[in-house]
This record gives C-alpha cells, sequence and structure tokens, in this order.
C-alpha cells in the first residue's frame, strides 16, 4: 500500500463529510442514477472519484480497495468483490464529472469556526494560499481549454501542466512556528 493512502479511513470519512443522502440526491438530479442494479452503483462511483482526487498517485485498485474494506469487515458486502481496472474506468465514465460538481456547489463552505484553533485571528477568518498543476496531454483541445503558461518571449511550448490557486479557508490547521 501507498504510503500516502494509509492515511485515508475508507468511505466512513468521506459519507461522514458527504452524506450518502446528499449523494444519492445529487445523483439523481443529474439525471445520472443506475437503471439496473450494478456492480458499481453511482454511489460508490462518485465516493470512489472523490479517493481518487484525494490519493491521485495511488493505483486505481488501492483506492477502491482501501475505500470499501471498512465495509469488508462489518460483513456488509456480501459476495461483492472489486471489479477490474477496466470496469472502474467505464463507471467513471457513466458517471460522468457533472455529480461531483454539483456535490461541490452544494456543500463548498468554510470548514473552520471561531472556536476552532488556527482559523480566526482578531476576529477575521484566516485563509491561506494554495495551489498545484496538472500533467494533462499536450493536445489542441486541452491548450485551447487550458492555454499554455507565458514566458519572456510569448509561450512556452516545452511544458503544460495547467495548474489552479485557491484561497482555501485555515479549517483548523494553524501553522507551525520554524516550519
Amino acid at each position: 500500500m501507498s504510503a500516502d493512502i494509509g492515511e485515508l479511513s475508507g468511505l466512513g470519512l468521506l459519507t461522514w463529510v458527504y452524506r450518502p443522502g446528499l449523494v444519492d440526491r445529487v445523483v439523481a438530479a443529474c439525471g445520472r442514477a443506475e437503471q439496473r442494479r450494478r456492480l458499481l452503483p453511482a454511489r460508490l462511483v462518485v465516493y470512489f472519484m472523490l479517493a481518487l482526487a484525494l490519493f491521485s498517485s495511488a493505483p486505481y485498485l488501492e483506492v477502491m480497495r482501501h475505500l470499501v474494506e471498512g465495509l469488508r469487515g462489518q460483513e456488509l458486502l456480501g459476495e461483492w468483490h472489486i471489479p477490474a481496472k477496466s470496469s472502474l474506468f467505464r463507471a467513471r465514465q457513466r458517471l460522468g464529472s457533472l455529480p461531483l460538481r454539483v456535490l461541490f456547489a452544494t456543500t463548498v463552505k468554510p470548514m473552520g469556526t471561531e472556536a476552532m484553533p488556527g482559523c480566526f485571528w482578531r476576529g477575521l477568518r484566516l485563509l491561506a494560499v494554495d495551489g498545484t498543476c496538472w500533467d494533462v496531454a499536450d493536445c489542441p483541445a486541452n491548450e485551447a481549454a487550458f492555454g499554455r503558461p507565458g514566458n519572456s518571449r510569448g509561450h512556452d511550448k516545452s511544458s503544460f501542466s495547467p495548474g489552479a490557486d485557491g484561497l482555501p479557508d485555515r479549517g483548523g490547521h494553524p501553522s507551525r512556528a520554524g516550519c
């Protein structure tokens, strides 16, 4: 198991943040509810995609295995087995990105409260500047969607990693002096 995947507390953590009823309502509202009983129901695929976002460097099957291991321990899976990697790819395509966008828009809010250490200073919410980059295929469609980084001579054609910057809530993670 990857070193960072061990930090994931399985499906329990994700179902605490994103309640199953909410996920089901979002999936239905987006018209992505399954028409027949599947090995990978839409709700599980949503949680799987969230886990993949948290642990993008871990292999698909390892993320799924860790995601459902708590259910197996509680004997809630019965004869269910982890499907092939290709089935996970197809399930992601079937679901699409709309349910995740709607889920985010429905639930996004500041996490920290004034009672949480490190979230406020003199009555003001503390925020952190953060950013990330993604490796994407170097193709005309991605260039049109994301653009290219600039340099003193125009656009840099040597690399292609679009990024995003954000201003996240401190959410109870105070800075450590000397770090």
